[in-house]
């Protein structure tokens, strides 16, 4: 079966590599072009590019728009009998209909629910406690098509997004190969998917990383592991005293649940060894973070540096 494979992350390069060590035919690679990374700005390849590179995939594509029609044309001229895609841009009609058995595409949630950019980080933040995969064929319709399989996993009280990436991204595999099977088969039903869902996963930006102290503390423990370690849940506090302000970024901490008497976003250091911030309903203990300018370090080492005793939330960051 000749394949097109679509991709940008490193989890569809994961997948990628799967296909190609089973003995799949990849007979092209799409993905974006390259970008400028790190302080030189120089021009780096996505995930998936330097993967089919590695793996020695020679034909490569970058169009710089899916609607162009010499694009479509090479496209079409592959004659693929199958494409399949990974956290990739949304595919015009005349693409993932240019092949014999159409387009699927692997995506990190349970459809309908959590349809968008960012799956995995909403399904934690919003305290969910099972998600899943899915594979589904593309229509005119970001993450509407028809379901072709799926596979539930399980969110624990302390599994973060770097967790359940890794664990999709190894589950996914499977998948991926059922759903291939399933296609070469030429006898399976699908499953229309609902038109709504309350649940949905939008592109998160620098700006929606930022925790709400006025949230109850579970709630702050769900949105720091949605977004540990990238982006990372962020806040910025001021020393009252000289006006100096502190960002932090925060990859572990735990809810205490008590009566305390403090303003919600109060950082206060405790014995010289503990980190600590006011939240609706009780503490959240600082347990894994890193001060803007430091290195990320687990509280007891971060506090030995810290000249100060007590920070007040800038909360008109939020």
């Amino acid at each position: 079966m000749r394949i097109i494979f679509y991709g940008n992350p490193e989890i569809a390069a994961i997948e990628l590599e799967f296909l190609v060590k089973q003995g799949y035919d990849i007979v092209a690679v799409v993905t974006n072009e390259d970008k400028p990374m790190g302080r030189g700005r120089k021009l780096a390849p996505s995930a998936v590019k330097q993967m089919a590179m590695d793996l020695g995939i020679a034909n490569i594509l970058q169009p710089t728009s899916l609607k162009d029609a010499d694009f479509a044309k090479e496209i079409q001229d592959l004659e693929a009998d199958l494409q399949i895609v990974v956290a990739f841009k949304m595919l015009p009609k005349s693409i993932y209909s240019a092949s014999k058995y159409g387009t699927f595409n692997l995506h990190t949630s349970l459809l309908p629910d959590y349809r968008g950019a960012a799956p995995i980080n909403w399904a934690i933040i919003n305290g969910e406690t099972q998600t899943g995969l899915t594979t589904f064929l593309l229509n005119d319709k970001i993450d509407c098509g028809e379901i072709l399989l799926q596979k539930h996993l399980p969110i624990g009280e302390d599994t973060t997004f770097e967790d359940l990436y890794n664990l999709m991204a190894e589950e996914g595999k499977t998948l991926i190969a059922n759903t291939i099977s399933l296609i070469e088969q030429g006898n399976f039903a699908t499953k229309k998917q609902e038109e709504t869902s309350t649940k949905a996963a939008p592109k998160i930006f620098k700006q929606d990383t930022y925790i709400n102290w006025n949230s109850e503390g579970k709630n702050i423990c769900n949105f720091v592991r949605g977004l540990c370690p990238m982006p990372a849940a962020k806040s910025v506090f001021v020393d009252e005293e000289n006006g100096k302000e502190y960002e932090f970024k925060f990859f572990s901490v735990r809810f205490i649940s008590c009566d305390f008497q403090a303003d919600n976003g109060e950082f206060f250091i405790e014995k010289g060894k503990n980190i600590f911030v006011k939240c609706s309903n009780g503490l959240i203990k600082l347990l894994d973070l890193q001060m803007s300018g430091k290195k990320r370090m687990p509280a007891e080492e971060l506090v030995k540096g810290l000249k100060f005793n007590k920070l007040k939330w800038k909360s008109d960051i939020l």
